[in-house]
């Protein structure tokens, strides 16, 4: 937000990693690397999602795949098998029937699915290709969102791991009720909200230790939180109000591309939520599956899965 220092960078340049940008006037980065000032950048341009010349459908998969609820997701290797696993994701998470612990897996396989193609963008086409028409735009939103937050998340990774407790959001539906309630108040689409409280802390999880940072589920410094926020920054409800007060100031919801820079001043940062925000409008379902992202983190060491109950030892 305009006057906050960011207490994160994302650090989606790492394979699997669940980026995470804190709002801020700044970018800023989790472990040891420096804060680097925003500079000017050129707007999004989408990439072709033209078929390949060899369509790739379920059918043409090499192997057949099962879910395993018990079991981290693991996204396949091999385009093709990529493919079908997404089909079979991407159904279930729009399938009402589907709830509870395998909802939250399918919600954490789409975002491994997505990640890969992230690291193999040869990948993408062929898995567009196999989802029905009604979900290639959705999905190519998605993977262009998180191209666009791997473009923060330059510079060398951080030798430790970050000053982190993560936590068990509430539910999907009182999340959507709080987004809603705050679009209702303040004409700030309930899409936005959730596409910054994903960004910002993968829809609450993320709790920062340090007192001293950007706080809460929506990222507030205390300063802004003063100016803008009513009751306490950790909570959902409250933080969710706040981002929509402080989001209308900024010039939403008629310019929601200059409320969002207010927001965090990095134009890869305004895409990506722009992005998210533009799929869930236009399949509200997805907002199923994203509440299941979980994070992950970057060291020098690699790549590490933060599950909930993780705390900074």
């Amino acid at each position: 937000m305009k006057g906050m220092t960011s207490i994160i960078r994302g650090l989606a340049a790492v394979a699997l990693t669940a980026t995470i940008v804190a709002c801020g006037g700044s970018v800023g980065t989790a472990g040891d690397v420096a804060t680097s000032s925003p500079t000017a950048r050129p707007r999004y341009t989408p990439i072709p999602t033209a078929a390949p010349s060899v369509a790739v459908t379920a059918a043409a998969t090499p192997a057949a795949w099962t879910p395993n609820y018990d079991e981290v997701p693991d996204a396949a290797m091999e385009p093709s098998l990529l493919a079908k696993q997404a089909l079979i994701v991407e159904a279930a998470i729009r399938d009402p029937n589907v709830t509870g612990k395998q909802l939250k897996w399918m919600g954490h396989m789409q975002q491994v699915i997505y990640s890969r193609v992230a690291d193999f963008p040869e990948f993408r086409e062929p898995l567009l290709a196999a989802l029905p028409e009604s979900q290639r735009a959705v999905v190519a939103k998605a993977l262009d969102a998180g191209r666009e937050l791997r473009k923060i998340g330059s510079g060398p990774a951080p030798k430790k791991l970050p000053d982190w407790k993560i936590v068990t959001p509430p539910p999907a539906e009182t999340l959507l009720s709080y987004y809603k309630e705050a679009e209702a108040t303040f004409g700030v689409p309930w899409y936005y909200l959730a596409s910054i409280n994903l960004v910002e802390t993968r829809m609450g999880r993320i709790r920062g230790l340090s007192s001293a940072g950007a706080q809460g589920p929506m990222q507030f410094l205390p300063a802004t939180w003063a100016a803008y926020g009513q009751g306490d920054v950790n909570d959902p409800r409250d933080a969710i109000l706040g981002a929509a007060r402080y989001l209308k100031a900024s010039g939403a919801p008629g310019n929601m591309a200059k409320a969002l820079f207010a927001y965090n001043r990095s134009d890869f940062y305004v895409n990506a939520v722009d992005l998210y925000a533009q799929a869930m409008k236009l399949d509200p379902m997805v907002f199923r599956g994203y509440h299941g992202w979980q994070v992950y983190a970057g060291t020098v060491d690699g790549v590490q899965l933060l599950p909930e109950g993780w705390t900074k030892e």
